[in-house]
This record gives C-alpha cells, structure tokens and sequence, in this order.
C-alpha cells in the first residue's frame, strides 16, 4: 500500500490509487479477511476519501493574460458609461437530440429511462447552441444550430440577435463583442473575421470591436457563468429528447437577479471548412489595436 498513498501535506487528506475491492483481495492472501465494505469504513477513519481531480490550476505567467483582462475592463467601462451594447459570445456544449443521458439530476417519482450508449448514428439531430448574453440588459439568446459550428453560423447569430436588439438600446452606434480565443468566433480566424465584416458591420452600419479572452480563460467570459450555467443547470437530469424541448428548457431558464433568456432554432445547413483567401482578407475594413493586437480589434463598415 505504501507505493500507491499519497497524500496532502497542508489539509492531511490522503488518497489511495487502489480500490476497496482490490485492497480486500490484497488483505486475504495473507490472511486478513474483510470486505470491501469495511475497507471503506476503515479507509474513511484514516483519513482518506473518495477524490476526483478538479480543475484548479490556471495559467497566470504571461504577462499579457493579465494585461489583456485589464483592456477589456476599460473598453468594459468605457461602452457601459456611453450606453453602448456589450455581448458575451461562445458556443455552448453539442448535444445529441433524443432519448440520451443527461447529466445531473432532477425530482420526480420515477427515474426516466434512456438509451445505454450515446452513439451518434441513433440521435435524431444534434443541437449546436450559440449564445448571445447582454451584459447591460441580463438577457440571453440562443440559436440553436442543427448542422456545424463555424464562423458563419457565429457571425449570422450575433447577427440575428442585432437585427431586432438595436432598437433597445438609446445609443446604438457602436458593438463590443467578448469572445472566446477559439472554435467558430476563434481569434486566429480568417472566416469569423470576414463574416462578422459582411454580416455585421456592413449590413448595418456600425463598428464591431471584437476582445478576445486568452487561452485557457473561458470561465472568465461572463456568458459561461451567468448564461450558459443557468441552461444546464434548468436541464439537468432530463433528456433532450427533441429540439422542442431543448428550446423549451432554454426559455424557461431564469435567475433571481432576472435573467430573460430567447431562443430559436436554425436548421441552415452551415459549410465547414470555409477558406479566405489574401486578396479577400485585404478586403476587410479592420483595424487592430495597439493593445495586444492578436486578440483586440475593430471592423468598421465599409462605403458600398
């Protein structure tokens, strides 16, 4: 037992690799019987307990993850105080549509049964969530894709959402845009870039300025916590058994600090794979800024 225990020498919480059915067996061959479940007991007054990893160590020795979280705090502040629009953006997990397990769980007096694998050729659909969350107004909406996640499909739901939010707000003349460093509104991305330029800020004639959080900070973007894990949170324990429902539960999410969310369903078959080539990108009317470039920049609507 000695090679598989180790330990925490702050909190003196202790863990062994082996189970309570392995160390029984290991206790009767040379003489000791007892059974897993008195293992357990014994284990638990010496200190151990069950543990699992948990996800705690972040990456804070760049500078510029740092800096970064202070440049969106400003532009934050700045926008807030002129009455510009502020949105969170990502893309929340896929979900197989039908009779699967969901994690978590839910009251009821029965437990509802599912499918004992979660292969994709027996799903009916899979649902792609994108959600759009105003800081400002504590409202969320989610397009609900049925095909791929890409940059188009991220630039039209940011679009869709604006083509009946911008009458909300009093000063709608510019957009701030937060969003994680990858999938389909990735930093690196070529295709979010110009489908946001072609979308967005042509169509309707305003500045998009686009602040990515670094590598590994998704937890920081505010539509993960204050969104995102209020839907999982409403749907926990259930099956998505159809879109309908999947909509359903995403409506019917609410906090106790108000929080309104819309959805809709897409079923626009999305083309994975987009390419933009030199001469297309040279087209884009963008502006990086001084700050960290990489992840900070502004597409301004180009004179047709």
């Amino acid at each position: 037992m000695e090679h598989d225990t180790a330990g925490d020498p702050i909190t003196g919480l202790k863990w062994s690799r082996r189970t309570t059915q392995k160390i029984s067996n290991e206790l009767g061959r040379i003489g000791i019987q007892v059974s897993p479940s008195t293992v357990c007991r014994i284990l638990k007054s010496m200190g151990f307990s069950l543990r699992s990893n948990r996800k705690s160590i972040s990456d804070a020795t760049s500078p510029e993850r740092n800096e970064q979280f202070e440049y969106i705090a400003q532009l934050r502040e700045s926008y807030a105080q002129a009455g510009y629009p502020i949105i969170s953006v990502d893309t929340k997990k896929k979900e197989l549509v039908g009779l699967f397990k969901n994690t978590g769980s839910s009251w009821g007096r029965q437990s509802i049964p599912v499918n004992d694998h979660d292969f994709r050729s027996q799903a009916d659909g899979i649902a792609v969530p994108y959600g759009v969350y105003e800081l400002l107004r504590n409202r969320g909406h989610v397009f609900v894709g049925t095909s791929f996640e890409t940059a188009e499909f991220a630039a039209d739901s940011i679009a869709r959402w604006w083509r009946y939010a911008k009458n909300d707000y009093a000063n709608p003349k510019r957009l701030l845009i937060l969003a994680d460093g990858g999938g389909g509104n990735g930093a690196r991305s070529r295709a979010w870039k110009a489908f946001v330029q072609t979308r967005l800020a042509d169509p309707y004639n305003i500045p998009v300025t686009i602040c990515h959080y670094p590598p590994g900070t998704s937890k920081w973007n505010p539509i993960e916590h204050r969104l995102f894990s209020e839907i999982s949170k409403n749907w926990q324990g259930k099956p998505l058994d159809s879109y309908q429902t999947i909509m359903n539960y995403i409506r019917t999410t609410t906090t106790a600090t108000g929080l309104e969310v819309r959805a809709r369903l897409v079923k626009k078959a999305y083309q994975k794979g987009i390419k933009i080539s030199d001469a297309q990108f040279s087209q884009l009317s963008m502006q990086r800024h001084t700050t960290l470039p990489k992840w900070n920049y502004t597409l301004s609507p180009r004179k047709m």
